[in-house]
């Protein structure tokens, strides 16, 4: 699991709605109803904008000190953490007792769900 920390801009708009931009990651852009929204938009944004510079083997920019980013009247800035875990599939090998192997085949169990499964409940 990574996790990122980068400075975001927050723009109110006139019907009370937020526009976030990332000035370190042009193109990230999102919006939010209200603030509460607006926050989780921006983690959202930044989680996918970092999934989709991992996935494209492409740079991922040093964050901006958050003092050194210049707003306007009608905007507030904050910073967004996000964590993002590789999802990506990997093979394990794993030794079982024939006699298991053979109940769950006949079961029709998949133990790559079992093992995940199991895994994510010990997290």
């Amino acid at each position: 699991m990574t996790e990122y920390v980068y400075p975001a801009v927050f723009h109110k708009n006139l019907d009370g709605s937020f526009t976030i931009t990332y000035p370190d990651l042009p193109g990230c852009i999102s919006e939010g109803k209200n603030i509460a929204n607006a926050m989780y938009m921006a983690q959202d944004a930044l989680k996918q904008w970092m999934e989709y510079l991992t996935d494209s083997k492409k740079d991922i920019p040093e964050p901006s000190f958050i003092d050194d980013i210049i707003v306007k009247k009608d905007e507030f800035k904050s910073y967004i953490r996000v964590e993002v875990k590789d999802e990506r599939a990997v093979r394990r090998t794993v030794s079982l007792p024939k006699w298991m192997d053979d109940k769950a085949i006949a079961e029709g169990l998949s133990l790559s769900r079992i093992l995940q499964e199991t895994l994510l409940s010990r997290f």
